[in-house]
């Protein structure tokens, strides 16, 4: 009986699945986007977030937002804290307030991100009302080709963030990147890493070991091939390049205190090191500094507040984009975009991501969004939302594994980075590239998020030479007033006099 209630909630059979069949798929798409759980509190703690802490928001905005798309919009696409949202959390806004013009604490520059993501997530919602509709109008007037030019360069950005914290890229002083040496690949021989492993070989193998299994159709490919590479990093005592290179950023045992020497007073802290079989299981608990962290953030906007209105704006801009990208790419593959090229049900799957990143804020983590990774549960036959409930289940195991995951190495989780951001590459084939109206703001879109380290950036670089080119060709009528305006937008946030854009410079004489 309870299975035949579910039937009637959902509607599986009249859709062409089974009860069956959407658990399958939800554990599919699970196995495929699982790498969250390890990969967005290693990221988030090197913005002093405490890795146990944002474990915890992870999961449970997962399992939100999951909960929300499944019971609500009955859709089968599974919600999670987004890759590359997290990146342009972590080094675009926390370290850009850290180490910009603002010099702001770390400990006051991550709340106010998170307080600018609250406040986004609320602004969210209230547009993806379907009284207010605002953002299925903005999201319909963009061009197709810039929405999944959008996703590609997306995975541009995470392939880069990925290379360097697996040590294939470094700095170089004049041609700005470069391979990183080679010769210590095979055996550390840098001051801090001497007799050891190196990182960077582990994550290539185990990225190589990810791709065979993506081509042979395994499911969980990407967390099989984590976990494989920190095996091998526990066993070898594996030097991690990243935290040599990020030393002092993190925190709650990432944290590399230099000794003044050109070394550390804890040298282990550069090597990957098992967790205890006693840590490995185990309730994480409930955030001790994380939560309502965003409240802090209010308190510290004071002489900050065009700053704040700037990282809440881009954040609102960054999240409307990458969602409507996510979500065009998987419901089209599901069969839920029309004659008309338009997302059937984008209201609710709309404010399913809205209402995620604001719980999700609340308890310490970046923005909320759709994952492309939910194609997984799709191509095994996945029809309803009951997937996205078998999902937000799952996505709750997280809280019990904190041990394990938080000894995954950093060039562990880094090879996910890539192998993601191939993955979203394969868009990129659907960009008309024959439209020469088109072939540059789609190109501009995707390679100006890895060269400036900005999603936003490239966005924008991709809308405003659209309208320009449209606008240069006479083809006003082509341009929605919509369009426009954004266009507008962008050009004032991002130029203006001296050293900030036209906003900042309002701003200035305003506050």
């Amino acid at each position: 009986m309870e299975i035949e209630a579910l039937d009637d909630y959902f509607g599986y059979t009249e859709k062409g699945s089974s009860f069956e069949n959407e658990i399958r798929a939800g554990v599919a798409t699970f196995l495929t986007m699982a790498y969250i759980l390890v990969v967005n509190p290693a990221m988030l703690s090197l913005a002093g977030i405490p890795f146990d802490d944002a474990l915890f928001a992870t999961a449970l905005a997962a399992f939100i937002g999951c909960m929300v798309m499944g019971l609500w919009a009955n859709l089968p696409f599974a919600l999670a804290p987004g890759m590359g949202l997290n990146a342009f959390f972590v080094f675009g806004v926390v370290f850009g307030l850290a180490y910009g013009p603002a010099q702001m604490p770390m400990d006051q520059a991550w709340p106010l991100a998170l307080a600018a993501v609250f406040i986004e997530g609320i602004i969210f919602l209230i547009i993806s009302l379907p009284q207010v509709g605002w953002r299925s109008a903005l999201i319909n007037s963009i061009p197709k080709d810039l929405k999944i030019a959008t996703g590609a360069g997306i995975g541009t950005f995470l392939a880069i963030i990925g290379l360097r914290e697996m040590g294939w890229v470094v700095n170089h002083d004049a041609t700005l990147v470069a391979l990183g040496p080679t010769g210590d690949f095979f055996w550390s021989t840098s001051a801090t890493g001497s007799g050891h492993m190196h990182g960077a070989l582990i994550a290539m193998v185990a990225l190589l070991a990810i791709a065979v299994m993506l081509a042979r159709g395994m499911k969980g490919a990407i967390i099989y091939g984590v976990l494989g590479a920190s095996i091998v990093g526990w066993i070898t005592s594996a030097y991690d390049p990243w935290l040599d290179n990020a030393a002092g950023l993190g925190t709650d045992g990432w944290v590399c205190i230099p000794d003044g020497n050109g070394g550390y007073l804890d040298p282990s802290c550069v090597y990957a090191s098992a967790p205890a079989l006693g840590d490995i299981f185990g309730f994480v608990g409930m955030p001790t500094e994380s939560m309502g962290a965003f409240i802090d953030g209010f308190g510290s906007i004071g002489d900050n507040l065009d700053t704040f209105i700037m990282v809440m704006v881009a954040f609102l801009f960054v999240d409307i984009f990458d969602t409507a990208g996510t979500l065009y790419s998987v419901g089209r593959q599901a069969g839920y975009v029309d004659d008309d090229d338009k997302l059937e049900k984008a209201d609710e799957a709309f404010m399913a991501d809205a209402a995620a990143t604001i719980v999700g804020a609340a308890v310490g983590t970046s923005t909320t969004t759709t994952y492309i990774e939910s194609a997984a549960g799709i191509e095994e036959g996945g029809k309803t939302g009951l997937v996205a409930v078998t999902v937000g289940v799952l996505m709750l195991s997280g809280l019990f594994l904190a041990g394990l995951f938080k000894a995954i190495p950093q060039f562990a989780a880094a090879c996910a980075l890539v192998a993601i951001g191939a993955m979203m590459m394969r868009q990129a084939a659907d960009i008309d590239w024959k439209n020469k109206e088109m072939a540059l703001p789609a190109f501009l879109t995707i390679v100006m998020m890895p060269f400036t380290y900005s999603i936003a950036i490239g966005i924008a670089a991709g809308c405003v030479s659209w309208v320009l080119i449209k606008m240069g060709m006479q083809k006003f009528e082509e341009v929605s007033p919509v369009m426009y305006g954004i266009a507008g937008f962008l050009v004032l946030y991002y130029i203006g006099p001296g050293d900030g854009n036209t906003f900042e410079w309002i701003f200035s004489y305003i506050f």
